[in-house]
C-alpha cells in the first residue's frame, strides 16, 4: 500500500474513461490525451463518474465485485449459498488471495478517485460538488470500516510510506461531521442541479436536494449502526436525520444508473454458475407468499413441488451454507437450486441499475428508531407497513401476496424449504416464526426481528447493508452453516468481520499491527486480527 498511499495523485487514464491500457508514459505525451495537467472544470466529471462507478463495482470486468460482494457479503448475508465445489468463503475460510484483491482493488483504484474528486472540488470552490463527493466518501467508506474495523481513513493519501488507521469509533465520528458539512451546503442549494456533474452524475443527474435526502438517509443508517454502543449519540443523529429529510418516495430512491460500458456486475458473473439461492430465502419468501420471489430468482430448472402450498406454484428452491466439497460436486445445485432473476442474468446486457439507498429501508430505520421511543414521525407499526408497502411498490408490486390477499397484514410466517440434500429424510423446519403482521402486543425484540426480516428481503442483493444489520441486530434468524472450515468460527456462529489482506502486512506492517491493537482495544472480544473479533458498533 505504501506506493499506492505516496502517489494517490497520479490517476491512469483508467480514472476517466474506464479500461484504457496503454501505459501511462505513453498517454501522458499524448497531445490529445486527458492527463491531470490537462484535467479542468469540463473534464472534472469524468472522474466524479468513475468515482461512483468504481467502488459500486460496475467495471469491464466482474472480479472485483465478485471477491468481496459476491464471495463474502452474499453469502455471510445468506441471500445465496455457493455451489462451486472449491470455494470455501461459504464454510468460513478467509481466503487471502480474494481480500487482498478486494481491498488492494479499492486502496489502489477506487479511494484515489473519491479523493481527488473531494480535493478538487474544495481547491476549485465548487461547493455543492463537494458535498455530493462528501456524502459519497462516507457511504463507501462505511462498508469498508464495516467488515474490517480500523481501516485507513483520515490519513489517506498523506504522501507518507507508511499509513495509520482509524480506530472505527473515529471514523464514526467524522462521518457524523462530514455529513453535517455536506448536509448544510446540500440544504443552501435546494432546488437546484449541479450544472458541472448534471451529465456525469449516475445516481441523480447532479439534483442537490436527492443528495441531501441521500445524504440525510445515510446518516440516518448510521445512526442505528451505533445504536448499542452510543445510544445517546444514535438518538440526536436519527433525529437530525428525520429534521432534515429523508427519502421518503421511491422516486427519490439512489441507484448508480448501468449502462453497457458501466454493467451490472451480476451480469457478468451470474453466467459463471457459482451461487444459487438460499434456503433461508426459500423458507421465508415461500412461507410469505412474497411477490418479490419472482423479481429475485428464477424457476429451478428441477424443482420440487412437493413441498409447495396447495394451489400455489412455488419453483423457486434454495439450498444450505456451508456445503461441503463433496456433496457440491455430487449434487447438482445449479439445477435442483434457482438463479437469479433472468434481468440479472443476460450476458453482455447493462442488467438492473445497482443499489444505493432507497425508501424503504428509511421506513424500517425508521421504524426501529419509533421502537426506542425516538422521534421518527410515525408509529413503529405504521412506518413498518409503510415500509412494506413501499418495497412490494419498488418491484412493481401492490400489497398483495402470491395469492392476491393482502401481503402486509398477514399473519403468514416462514415455511420448511422441504429436504436437506445432506441427509434426504430430513424435512427442514422453517427458519423463524415471524409474521408478517406487526406484533402490537409483541416484545420489543419481536417487533425489532419483524423489521429486519422485512429489511433483509428488501434490501436484496444489497448484501454488504444486511451483513452488517444480521451482526449488529442479530437478526433475520437464519439457518445455520451445515459445516465450517474456520477453526475460529463453529457452523452455529458467524464471522463477524473480515481480516486484513496480506499485502498489507508486507507494505504497511507498522501500521497494520498497530490497527490490530485499536481493533482489540475498542472490541467487547478482542481476538486478534480473526473473524471473531467484534467491531466496535456490534455490542448487543
Amino acid at each position: 500500500m505504501k506506493n499506492l498511499l505516496k502517489l494517490f495523485t497520479i490517476l491512469l487514464i483508467a480514472v476517466f474513461i474506464g479500461s484504457c491500457t496503454e501505459k501511462f508514459d505513453a498517454i501522458n505525451t499524448n497531445p490529445k490525451g486527458l492527463t491531470l495537467a490537462s484535467l479542468d472544470q469540463a473534464s472534472y466529471g469524468f472522474v466524479v463518474k468513475k468515482s461512483i462507478v468504481g467502488p459500486e463495482y460496475l467495471q469491464a470486468a466482474g472480479n472485483g465485485m465478485q471477491l468481496l460482494h459476491s464471495l463474502y457479503f452474499d453469502v455471510y448475508a445468506n441471500y445465496f449459498a455457493t455451489s462451486t465445489p472449491n470455494f470455501l468463503s461459504d464454510r468460513f475460510v478467509m481466503v487471502g488471495s480474494w481480500l487482498n484483491g478486494a481491498f488492494n482493488s479499492f486502496y489502489a483504484s477506487e479511494a484515489p478517485q473519491i479523493k481527488y474528486a473531494e480535493d478538487y472540488a474544495r481547491t476549485k470552490g465548487l461547493l455543492p460538488e463537494k458535498a455530493m463527493m462528501k456524502v459519497w466518501k462516507v457511504y463507501i467508506y462505511d462498508r469498508y470500516t464495516d467488515a474490517l474495523g480500523p481501516i485507513p481513513y483520515s490519513q489517506y493519501g498523506n504522501m507518507q510510506k507508511q499509513v495509520s488507521y482509524d480506530p472505527q469509533a473515529d471514523i464514526y465520528a467524522k462521518f457524523f461531521l462530514e455529513l453535517d458539512s455536506a448536509i448544510t451546503i446540500l440544504q443552501a442549494n435546494a432546488g437546484t442541479v449541479s450544472a458541472t456533474l448534471s451529465k456525469y452524475d449516475p445516481i441523480y443527474g447532479g439534483n442537490l436536494t436527492k443528495w441531501q435526502k441521500f445524504g440525510s438517509s445515510l446518516r440516518l443508517r448510521l445512526a442505528l449502526r451505533v445504536k448499542y454502543v452510543l445510544p445517546a449519540v444514535a438518538k440526536t443523529q436519527a433525529e437530525k436525520a428525520i429534521t432534515e429529510g429523508v427519502i421518503t418516495a421511491n422516486a427519490d430512491n439512489g441507484w448508480v444508473t448501468t449502462s453497457s460500458d458501466f454493467q451490472n456486475p451480476y451480469n457478468i458473473i451470474s453466467p459463471w454458475a457459482e451461487y444459487r439461492m438460499s434456503a433461508d430465502m426459500e423458507s421465508i419468501l415461500k412461507g410469505y407468499l412474497d411477490q418479490r420471489v419472482k423479481s429475485y430468482f428464477s424457476a429451478a430448472a428441477q424443482p420440487d413441488a412437493t413441498d409447495d402450498y396447495t394451489g400455489v406454484a412455488f419453483p423457486y428452491e434454495g439450498m444450505r451454507n456451508g456445503q461441503s466439497k463433496t456433496n457440491r460436486s455430487a449434487y447438482a445445485f445449479d439445477k435442483l437450486a434457482s438463479d437469479m432473476a433472468k434481468p440479472y442474468t443476460i450476458v453482455g446486457d447493462k442488467g438492473p441499475s445497482w443499489f444505493v439507498m432507497r425508501a424503504f429501508e428509511t421506513y424500517f430505520l425508521r421504524a426501529e428508531g419509533a421502537l426506542e421511543g425516538w422521534a421518527m414521525g410515525g408509529t413503529a407499526a405504521d412506518l413498518y407497513k409503510t415500509g412494506i408497502v413501499t418495497s412490494l411498490a419498488e418491484n412493481g408490486y401492490a400489497d398483495e401476496n402470491l395469492l392476491g390477499a393482502t401481503y402486509s397484514t398477514s399473519t403468514a410466517v416462514p415455511a420448511s424449504p422441504g429436504f436437506d440434500w445432506n441427509a434426504a429424510a430430513v424435512h427442514l423446519d422453517p427458519v423463524s416464526t415471524a409474521p408478517i403482521a406487526f406484533r402490537t402486543g409483541g416484545t420489543k425484540e419481536q417487533q425489532l426481528e419483524q423489521i429486519i426480516t422485512q429489511k433483509w428481503i428488501g434490501l436484496y442483493p444489497d448484501s454488504q447493508e444486511a451483513y452488517a444489520e444480521r451482526r449488529r441486530t442479530k437478526y433475520p434468524i437464519l439457518y445455520n452453516r451445515l459445516e465450517s472450515e474456520n477453526l475460529d468460527v463453529p457452523a452455529t456462529s458467524l464471522p463477524v468481520r473480515l481480516t486484513y489482506w496480506t499485502n498489507e502486512y508486507t507494505n504497511n506492517n507498522a501500521m497494520v499491527l498497530e490497527a490490530i491493537t485499536k481493533l482489540n482495544a475498542e472490541s467487547s472480544a478482542p481476538n486478534g486480527d480473526k473473524a471473531t473479533t467484534k467491531l466496535w458498533w456490534d455490542k448487543k
